[in-house]
C-alpha cells in the first residue's frame, strides 16, 4: 500500500498529461471540422485530395497497422523528449539547445524510419508502384526525409529543453508535476494551433506554397523560440540556485 502511495502522484500527473492533450486535440479538431479545414465525411468532401488518398489507402487491416505504425511514431517521438528529461535531471550531460536539437532530430528521423518500415509493409506491390512512378528519386526522398525531421527536430528540442526546465524548477523548490502540466498546456496549446494552421495550408485541392512556407516558417521559429525560451529559463534557474545555496554552504561551513 505504502508503494502504491509512492506512485500515486506521479501516475496522476500522467493522467492529467493526456488528459490536457487529448483536451487539445479535441479542441483542434473541432476548429477544424468547422472551419472546413477536415472534412470527417471524406467521401463527399471534394477537393480534399491527402484525405481522398489516405483514406481510400488505409481500410481494413491496412488501417489497422497504420495506427499501429503512427502510434509507434509518437511512441519513439514523446520518449526521446522524456529520456532528455530524465538524463538532464540526472545529471548525466547539461542540457544545451544544440544538443537538444540534434538528439530531437536524430530522434524524429528514427520515428520516421520506423514509420515507413511499417508502411511499406502495408501496401500491395500495385501501390507501392502507383506511388513510386509519381514520387521523385531516392536519392532525393531519403534528402526530404532528412530535412522534415530537421524540422520535427526543433519541435522535440523544444520539449525536450521544456522539460529540462520543469526539472530546474523543481531542484528550485518548485512542483515539478505543476510545472509539466502548466508548460503541457501553454505550449500544447501553441503547437496544435500551429499544427491546424500548417495542415489547413497542406490539405488543399491547389497548395499554395508561400502559405505552406509561411506556417512552416512559423512552426520553425516558434519551436526555436520555446527550444532557446526554455534554456534561457533554465539558466536563470540554475544561477538562482547557485546564488542561493553559495550562503547556506559558507554558513554551514
Amino acid at each position: 500500500m505504502n508503494d502504491m502511495k509512492a506512485m500515486a502522484r506521479p501516475f496522476l500527473t500522467l493522467y492529467a498529461l493526456a488528459a490536457i492533450i487529448a483536451l487539445l486535440g479535441r479542441i483542434a479538431l473541432t476548429v477544424a471540422g468547422g472551419t472546413g479545414v477536415l472534412a470527417f465525411d471524406y467521401i463527399s468532401a471534394s477537393g480534399v485530395p491527402i484525405l481522398d488518398v489516405i483514406c481510400s489507402i488505409l481500410t481494413g487491416s491496412a488501417f489497422v497497422a497504420f495506427l499501429f505504425a503512427a502510434g509507434l511514431a509518437l511512441v519513439v517521438s514523446t520518449a526521446g523528449a522524456v529520456l532528455y528529461g530524465v538524463l538532464a535531471a540526472r545529471g548525466t550531460a547539461r542540457p544545451r539547445p544544440l544538443a537538444a536539437f540534434l538528439w530531437g532530430w536524430a530522434t524524429a528521423l528514427v520515428a520516421i524510419v520506423c514509420l515507413a518500415l511499417v508502411v511499406l509493409g502495408i501496401l500491395s506491390a500495385v501501390q507501392v508502384g502507383s506511388m513510386s512512378s509519381k514520387l521523385p528519386g531516392l536519392p532525393v526522398i531519403i534528402a526530404g526525409v532528412i530535412v522534415f525531421a530537421a524540422f520535427l527536430g526543433t519541435l522535440l528540442g523544444a520539449a525536450s529543453m521544456v522539460i529540462s526546465a520543469c526539472v530546474a524548477r523543481a531542484r528550485a523548490g518548485r512542483s515539478l508535476e505543476a510545472s509539466l502540466l502548466v508548460a503541457c498546456a501553454g505550449c500544447g496549446a501553441v503547437v496544435a494551433a500551429l499544427t491546424l494552421g500548417t495542415f489547413s495550408a497542406l490539405n488543399a485541392a491547389a497548395v499554395s506554397l508561400p502559405a505552406l512556407g509561411a506556417w512552416v516558417a512559423a512552426d520553425v521559429i516558434v519551436n526555436l523560440a520555446m527550444l532557446f525560451g526554455a534554456a534561457a529559463y533554465r539558466g536563470k534557474l540554475e544561477g538562482t540556485t547557485a546564488a542561493t545555496a553559495a550562503p547556506r554552504q559558507a554558513s554551514a561551513a
